[in-house]
């Protein structure tokens, strides 16, 4: 069943695109913060409650910085969930329906339905995670209603948020053991390739697909065949490259490359069911072993007994971690030939975000990928590449294309409810859907987005004139003949 409501008042342009899910209501959210107001905050409201009190206002520095590391971290709390709650919107050019609760959701829990009903709308945090126990349902298809989200929905921090915050999303930032990340990944992508195929389809590429004509709906397939051709492409495989792909997932990369660029081609992920998967892949598609392989190791202990001519790795990085993040392009600088190319596309957040991307953002760490806490700005992947010693050739921003992507798995996801309920419950069937929907929406608007950079060593000796052929970028067909400025 689909929602159908009366166009929104005032509302900026919409689109029709077959390429895409197009927005309805494209709307914006709150996203003001003050890096001053917090700081005035965190240090003025010590000195207030220090002054206010008998005894301690006789005491000295020390007294105030023993207030500032007392209040500091309740002040800040109360900052954040005041500012998501009543900061103002970016603009008001969309003005919502306003419609009741009741037109979206069919709330089921009593204590929800007393506290959420007709205008009064509910936090996103608790609405997902009772979506999830069923306790609240969507009144129509998830895509329809999650467009008009903003209508019934806020998106302000709740003790939830700040719990996990403060007790889990910070804690596994620093720890981010070896056995944290195989525990993680492996819980996730070992889970079942039935699982995975529901949504991905048969290229089972858990990565985004790039879109190379906005006004027909191409298929899944097409759009991860694009994919793949553009990578290959840039990494310029010829028959003599060692190529190595660092969290394969499934394999269909390196089957993909060692079958139509006739390179040596090894993947690395830690899943074991998708290394099994991969190889069999790569046999069914009539390369040799001595050709292509999946080793199921850690990224850490990737053999070196050889350098690669080219390395891609595939939005792996985010599960790499922020305190490891260094280290680890590192190690793929040493790993990769002093003429080497390295394709690396990494999944983020955008830097002048909305509340909204930051609540989205929680919950794809808990619930969809756990530990994959490097998904930072552009701008902070950059200095971290170039820190590692690369130099950028070419970046390419795909978020619009990952939001087609995942349009399309949303619709395989959805296409195979029955199955995926009898094998895996309600439960798992709800927290995909969510994260599908939501992630279509996200991306689309900007909220996330997935980066595809080219890179080489920042070498004197490196040649980059050789890179100009395939720097397709540059290569541009006008659509009408220009005439130069004499």
């Amino acid at each position: 069943m689909s929602l159908v409501l009366e166009p929104p008042k005032k509302v900026v342009r919409t689109t029709r695109y077959p390429a895409i899910q197009n927005a309805p209501m494209p709307a914006e959210g709150n996203g003001y913060f003050s890096n001053i107001q917090l700081a005035v905050l965190v240090l003025g409201v010590p000195y207030i409650v220090k002054r206010s009190l008998p005894l301690f206002n006789r005491g000295g520095l020390f007294t105030y910085l023993f207030f500032v590391l007392l209040c500091g971290g309740p002040v800040t709390i109360g900052y954040w969930t005041l500012m998501s709650t009543f900061g103002p919107r970016k603009n008001e050019k969309t003005e919502y329906p306003g419609k009741p609760i009741e037109t979206y959701l069919d709330i089921k829990d009593a204590e929800l339905k007393r506290q959420y009903s007709g205008t009064t709308k509910i936090p996103m945090q608790i609405f997902h995670d009772a979506y999830f126990e069923g306790k609240i349902d969507f009144k129509g298809d998830v895509m329809d209603i999650m467009e008009y989200r903003h209508d019934w929905a806020r998106f302000n921090f709740t003790p939830e948020l700040f719990k996990y915050v403060l007790f889990t999303f910070i804690p596994e930032i620093i720890v981010h053991s070896q056995d944290q990340d195989q525990n993680q990944i492996r819980d996730n992508y070992d889970r079942g390739n039935d699982f995975y195929n529901w949504f991905l389809g048969p290229r089972m590429i858990y990565t985004s697909g790039i879109v190379t004509d906005i006004n027909r709906e191409e298929t899944l397939e097409e759009l991860q065949d694009n994919k793949l051709k553009v990578v290959c492409e840039k990494l310029n495989l010829q028959p003599e490259d060692r190529l190595l792909d660092i969290g394969c997932g499934w394999g269909t990369l390196v089957a993909f490359a060692a079958k139509n660029y006739d390179c040596d081609v090894t993947g690395i992920t830690v899943a074991q069911t998708g290394a099994a998967f991969g190889n069999q892949r790569i046999k069914d598609n009539g390369v040799s072993e001595d050709k292509a392989r999946i080793l199921c190791v850690d990224y850490r202990f990737i053999p070196t007994d050889k350098k690669f001519t080219k390395i891609v790795s595939l939005e792996m990085a985010e599960h790499v971690g922020i305190r490891r993040y260094g280290a680890f392009l590192r190690q793929v600088y040493d790993l990769l030939d002093d003429d080497g190319i390295f394709v690396f596309q990494v999944a983020g957040l955008r830097p002048h975000w909305q509340y909204e991307d930051l609540i989205w953002g929680l919950f794809m760490n808990k619930y969809i990928f756990p530990g994959a806490d490097a998904s930072c700005s552009l701008g902070w992947v950059i200095n971290q590449l170039e820190g590692a010693g690369f130099e950028v050739k070419n970046i390419d921003v795909l978020g619009v294309h990952y939001s087609a992507t995942i349009w399309r798995w949303y619709k395989n996801w959805v296409a195979n409810k029955d199955q995926v309920i009898a094998k895996y419950g309600e439960r798992w069937y709800r927290i995909w859907v969510f994260f599908l929907a939501y992630s279509v929406i996200v991306a689309r608007e900007g909220g996330s987005s997935v980066f595809q950079i080219t890179l080489h060593k920042n070498l004197n000796s490196y040649h980059r004139i050789e890179g100009v052929p395939n720097h397709a970028s540059i290569h541009v067909t006008p659509k009408r003949e220009l005439a130069p400025v004499v």
